[in-house]
């Protein structure tokens, strides 16, 4: 890859590129048996997260990044504590014209390595069946399966609607 992998703090200028981003991905993602559901999850996490992406992580006393490569935004994550001494890998999204390109494991050494640079011993994260990039990407990063359920109920987290969420931890 010839572009340069920037990763950064999220700023408000950020925020139509990181808004469009998660619906996109989210869309995509989204089973045919699901679309209502997944719609509703995007406005939920959109009203209570992702428009308000400073306060939402300053409350919770984490942090938000974008990957960028000229200028344009290719990749976003979040990170908030899961513990004393533990973070949560959060809304880890690369945008689907730019992966294969090595952005998610960066992004994905980045938060370890922040991890790390704060005396955190542990990084959780989750991820969902209709993730299959995803978990191979974590399994292949040495994350631990420390449990699976069966997502009934929607939340900030997960659509609902019965799909398979898989928790990891690491670590760091």
């Amino acid at each position: 890859m010839n572009e340069q992998i920037i990763i950064r703090p999220f700023t408000e200028a950020d925020a139509p590129e990181v808004r469009a981003l998660f619906i996109r991905i989210n869309r995509l993602l989204a089973p045919a048996d699901l679309k209502d559901a997944f719609e509703t999850y995007i406005a939920s996490a959109l009203c209570q997260e992702i428009d308000r992406i400073p306060e939402y992580y300053n409350e919770k006393g984490g942090a938000f990044w974008v990957a960028v490569i000229d200028a344009r935004v290719v990749g976003m994550f979040g990170l908030e504590p899961s513990g004393p001494e533990a973070m949560e890998l959060r809304r880890m999204y690369v945008d689907p014209d730019w992966r294969r390109r090595g952005i998610a494991r960066k992004m994905l050494q980045f938060a370890e390595d922040h991890c790390r640079a704060h005396h955190l011993s542990r990084l959780d994260l989750s991820t969902s069946e209709v993730q299959s990039d995803a978990l191979s990407l974590y399994r292949n990063a040495g994350y631990q399966l420390v449990r699976e359920e069966i997502a009934d109920a929607a939340s900030n987290k997960t659509i609902g609607g019965g799909i398979r969420r898989y928790l990891f931890c690491k670590d760091v």
